[in-house]
């Protein structure tokens, strides 16, 4: 199980983004907002096509998954605390 760094460095870009995206998709559904949410969403599921994609083939990618999924969600309540 050989790990292609750049494959690596796109998976934790890919999954900190759709966690940062869920976040957002999140704070719209609560605050009523459905175009926002719907914007949010398609974007949401774009986003974790490239993830999936690439650690399926692969499984050791999950982890580098999940660490961009933490990326992602604490930057996104970080920004949306300063809001």
């Amino acid at each position: 199980m050989r790990i292609d760094p750049l494959i690596a460095c796109g998976v934790v870009a890919a999954t900190a983004l759709t966690d940062a995206v869920y976040v957002l998709f999140s704070a719209a559904v609560a605050s009523r907002r459905r175009l926002h949410a719907a914007n949010w969403s398609a974007l949401w599921y774009l986003l974790s096509a490239f993830a999936v994609i690439s650690y399926t083939q692969n499984a050791a990618y999950v982890l580098f998954a999940a660490a961009g999924s933490w990326l992602g969600a604490f930057a996104s309540m970080t920004w949306l605390r300063r809001g």
